[in-house]
């Protein structure tokens, strides 16, 4: 399920299963100009980073934004086909792959309003469902995820820390847990190993990111 699949730093990951896939692209160290589509979770600077989404897209790449972000991506140069704006709690489809999205929010800090309407994406490749939590708290819709793999923020102050990420995972259940959001900004590997210990036996926790 992780073939193919990288964390390069904080909550940036690059999945190539078909199509090439970049999930808020951050500090990318070379240019790869090989994305086929770019989600981004939300407008902070560390998962809506310009210069680094400028290293992954290609002419024709689709990105996939809330609808806050439309006027800058237009600005940045996308084309109004090359732009998919979201809502939480919706379906779509891009380029054949099925996304749902869910609502990412905080619900006792101020950093990641409900109102902003940013979200997380549950994306369905092959026959399996990814979770990308984006920067949130617990919540009532994340606690009823159904997933196979899923990406958590684990680093704390600005999202769930290593223990609530660790109560999430055990609540939904999935097959594979990868500790996301720690290292640079916020938190530090000694978060994802914590996050890994505090899960069930039959949930295999994996670090991915270099």
């Amino acid at each position: 399920m992780l073939e193919n699949i990288e964390v390069f730093c904080h909550s940036s990951i690059k999945i190539n299963k078909g199509k090439v896939i970049y999930i808020d692209p951050f500090r990318i160290n070379k240019n790869y100009n090989d994305a086929d589509i770019i989600f981004i979770t939300h407008d902070h600077f560390d998962h809506y980073s310009e210069e680094d989404i400028e290293k992954v897209r290609k002419t024709d790449t689709t990105i996939v934004a809330p609808e806050g972000l439309l006027t800058k991506l237009l600005k940045k140069g996308f084309k109004t086909k090359n732009i998919i704006t979201v809502i939480p709690d919706k379906e779509y489809i891009v380029e054949g792959i099925e996304f749902t999205t869910v609502p990412a929010y905080n619900i006792n800090k101020q950093f990641h309003p409900r109102k902003n309407n940013w979200v997380g994406y549950i994306i369905k490749l092959e026959q399996y469902k990814y979770y990308i939590a984006g920067d949130t708290d617990i919540t009532e819709e994340n606690k009823r995820i159904k997933c196979d793999v899923a990406f958590v923020p684990v680093g704390g102050t600005y999202t769930m820390n290593y223990k609530e990420a660790a109560d999430l995972i055990n609540e939904i259940k999935p097959k594979i847990a990868v500790p996301i959001h720690y290292g640079s900004i916020v938190g530090t590997k000694q978060d994802a190993i914590n996050f890994i210990q505090l899960l069930h036996p039959e949930i295999k926790g994996i670090i991915l990111m270099k």
